[in-house]
């Protein structure tokens, strides 16, 4: 089953600001619903609690430490190792944060489906400080912004080698 990581992130690393995005660019919407349609999602409590609901056609798995955080329309993992085994028979596994998911997923991800959106801003959530020099970068398509999306932003791909 393989493991990727899907996330937005600004030119200084942040990904987020007070439970929400510091950016609101439907362009990057519609990339991350095309590839997680149909596949399993996993994120954090309190990912999950920005977006509020669980996300149509994709098995949703949230993680928390809280045994008896429930949420209807979801599963609930205790860590990564448990969502990733409920997740065993998926074809794909999207990891969708928040900070410290993403960086625990780092040592099991074989793929980063990474949205730089071109801008600095403020935040109170940063991506992890990868070295992506280990990574290699397979594809990158830019895309200005425009009147519906305020910032430029590039939609790259990395795979680990070997």
């Amino acid at each position: 089953m393989p493991v990727f990581i899907i996330a937005a992130v600004s030119e200084n690393r942040v990904i987020g600001r007070a439970g929400g995005l510091p950016w609101h660019l439907p362009a990057d919407l519609d990339h991350f619903r095309r590839l997680t349609t149909g596949n399993a999602l996993v994120m954090g409590r309190k990912t999950y609690e920005s977006v509020g609901r669980p996300l149509p056609k994709r098995r949703c798995i949230v993680l928390s430490r809280d045994p008896s955080f429930t949420a209807d329309g979801v599963e609930v993992a205790g860590s990564l190792e448990q969502a990733l085994a409920l997740c065993s028979a998926a074809e794909k596994v999207f990891i969708a944060g928040g900070s410290s998911v993403f960086a625990e997923a780092m040592g099991v991800a074989e793929r980063i489906y990474l949205t730089v959106v071109h801008g600095r801003f403020e935040g109170d959530t940063l991506f992890p400080d990868v070295d992506f020099s280990a990574w290699k970068l397979t594809s990158e398509r830019r895309r200005p912004a425009d009147d519906v999306n305020a910032f430029a932003v590039s939609f790259r791909v990395y795979q680990r080698p070997g």
